[in-house]
């Protein structure tokens, strides 16, 4: 069968569109600064629990959460164990395609740290991506677009044939990065991931 954008058409939502989505507790995909991502609302346990059947993708992996800026990053994390030397670290490398392994705290859903006591985080500098977590007021989830196993969706074909119509994708451009993005644990200055 030949693809065209016509047969996408059905799957392409808009910015609003997409909060309707994510306040309805539904995974929805979206461009990033590489590939295209699938997120939801990490607080809400039946939407990442959808995101989970979707990618086919074990629980105890945990997730990234991306934001617009810090401050909704706040509300996830330990401040007390982080210094204010990394705190210049990673403010060096964000906004950006940098995410960081950060301290957790307790309280935060054991499906967004999985085994860990560390958790995932990123400020984007893609500004559709950001204009999406800023409107939803919170991060979102972001994981790449990819049923695991498979090669993350860099093209609308390719999300169009891992995933049919059961996400809708936000319209808009991915960024120039080719890799997901790099990995740092901020604590050790391991890198976890090369982007």
């Amino acid at each position: 069968m030949k693809y065209s954008d016509d047969n996408y058409q059905c799957n392409i939502i808009s910015l609003y569109d997409s909060l309707k989505q994510l306040r309805q507790n539904n995974v929805i995909a979206y461009p990033t600064e590489s590939v295209f991502g699938l997120g939801c609302d990490p607080d809400n346990k039946s939407a990442v629990m959808k995101l989970i059947q979707l990618k086919n993708r074990c629980i105890k992996k945990g997730f990234i959460l991306v934001a617009a800026n810090y401050h909704q990053l706040k509300p996830y994390l330990l401040e007390d164990k982080i210094s204010i030397l990394h705190k210049k670290k990673f403010f060096s490398l964000w906004p950006g395609h940098t995410t960081l392994l950060l301290p957790a705290k307790h309280t935060i859903p054991y499906w967004l740290v999985g085994n860990s006591s560390l958790i995932a985080v990123r400020i984007t500098n893609h500004s559709l991506l950001k204009k999406l977590c800023l409107n939803f007021g919170k991060p979102i989830i972001s994981t790449s677009a990819n049923i695991t196993g498979s090669l993350p969706c860099r093209t609308k074909k390719d999300f169009f044939q891992q995933f049919g119509n059961k996400i809708q994708l936000l319209t808009g451009k991915l960024g120039v990065k080719k890799n997901p993005s790099n990995i740092i644990n901020i604590l050790t200055g391991e890198i976890i991931r090369h982007g």
